[in-house]
């Protein structure tokens, strides 16, 4: 049973891994085009409350002011993205997709007037959302994984205060904001991870095991409890 057990995580974690990193391996390619082709794509930014702004609702996450800007995003990305799909399955695409778009929505309306560009926003949401969805479970692995965020990115925190006037502080108190508001929308769509199955039982068939707990963690859309 444990090398059943072995196979299916690293299956799980790969599928987990793979949306964060083609999102990255997206980023890249936009970096490139921007870096070959004399092009400055920071005019499809959010700028709040301007009808020319409205496309960075779109586009802004993916844009960045330089290489060294999304090196600095890419390894948050992978990492968060990765214990967002890995971790709360049910809700993951549904977190993401939102965190992308509303965040945008809400620097349109709220920020200063410049330009606002990068997936800084996203970052900070999936890691309040990943830290609150661990406390509001209050499951002691799930507790785990948010004390590691808060390990790994506590001092992210001070981005959501107006010290530096050159990164959009705005973008990452949305999203900031947002993930711990959709950890609450979630947080019952989440709470069958706290049990886990017994996988120390010898009588569990592999029938049994896809049947009861690999099903259990597609991505869906739906709101079914296993």
């Amino acid at each position: 049973m444990s090398n059943l057990k072995s196979k299916f995580e690293l299956k799980r974690l790969f599928l987990s891994f793979f949306i964060p990193f083609l999102f990255v391996l997206f980023l890249w390619l936009v970096q490139l085009f921007q870096y070959f082709y004399p092009f400055d794509l920071t005019r499809f930014g959010v700028y709040p409350l301007k009808l020319k702004g409205l496309a960075g609702i779109l586009f802004s996450p993916l844009i960045h002011e330089n290489w060294e800007h999304l090196a600095s995003n890419t390894i948050p990305l992978l990492i968060l993205g990765t214990m967002l799909f890995y971790f709360y399955p049910k809700s993951a695409l549904k977190v993401f997709v939102l965190l992308y778009f509303i965040t945008s929505i809400w620097v349109w309306f709220g920020a200063r007037q410049a330009y606002h560009i990068g997936s800084s926003g996203l970052i900070y949401g999936m890691a309040s959302f990943i830290f609150a969805c661990g406390v509001l479970l209050k499951s002691i692995s799930l507790l785990s994984i948010s004390l590691l965020v808060v390990f790994l990115y506590g001092s992210m925190i001070w981005g959501i205060f107006p010290i530096d006037w050159k990164i959009s502080w705005e973008s990452h108190l949305s999203g900031f904001i947002l993930g711990i508001i959709l950890a609450f929308y979630y947080k019952n769509e989440n709470k069958y991870l706290e049990k886990l199955p017994d996988w120390a039982e010898d009588d569990v068939s592999q029938d049994d095991y896809e049947s009861t707990y690999l099903e259990d963690f597609e991505i869906d859309n739906t709101n079914e409890k296993p």
